[in-house]
């Protein structure tokens, strides 16, 4: 009971930006994901609209934070925090590269497994490394993607269909964008969808 007390005494008062609905990350003229206009039309507009909008959820979620903040394992002894999650999304989607080729894979980013967590840590260079690395690796898998606009064309040495694979990635970031939501409370109080 007393280790439940010192937690609960740790953290911090939730709040949010939101004045319209509290339950909201900031009001819809502030969003800039502008889910109160029209969907694209096609599958494919609509998959990227969907990648789109969870890749600036997990930016929108870091914003304003420090390093330190940023680095923070918010629930031990898990080693995922924010920045583990901007380096962990850079080395997948340098990874979803390889699953379009039969060419040799691509080097991991961090090396070895987990290192893209274990290397989260609290200092500037490596959250602007961990940004770039992120703004690089997203753009070079959109247009290795973009290369393919059937969506069941199977490519790479699995036969993994385009559709798949950007199903997956919409999967890996709603995921992620669900413990950034939990981790940012935990680092500062923020809260909202």
């Amino acid at each position: 009971m007393t280790r439940m007390t010192d937690l609960s005494e740790q953290r911090p008062a939730r709040w949010t930006e939101a004045t319209v609905y509290p339950d909201m990350w900031t009001d819809p003229d502030n969003d800039p994901r502008d889910s109160e206009s029209t969907g694209p039309d096609g599958e494919l507009a609509t998959l990227r609209d969907f990648l789109s909008s969870y890749r600036m959820t997990l930016r929108m979620k870091c914003e304003g934070l420090s390093p330190e903040q940023l680095a923070r394992r918010s629930v031990p002894p898990s080693t995922m925090s924010l920045l583990g999650l901007v380096r962990h999304l850079a080395e997948v989607e340098r990874d979803w590269r390889n699953w379009i080729t039969d060419e040799e894979p691509l080097p991991k980013l961090y090396g070895k497994k987990d290192a893209d967590f274990h290397g989260a840590v609290a200092e500037q260079a490596v959250v602007d490394a961990a940004y770039a690395d992120l703004e690089r690796e997203q753009a070079a898998t959109d247009a290795a993607l973009a290369a393919f606009p059937d969506l069941g064309l199977r490519v790479g040495k699995d036969g993994i269909a385009i559709r798949e694979l950007l199903v997956h990635r919409i999967d890996e970031y709603a995921r992620h964008s669900g413990h950034a939501d939990l981790l940012r409370e935990c680092v500062d109080g923020r809260v909202g969808q």
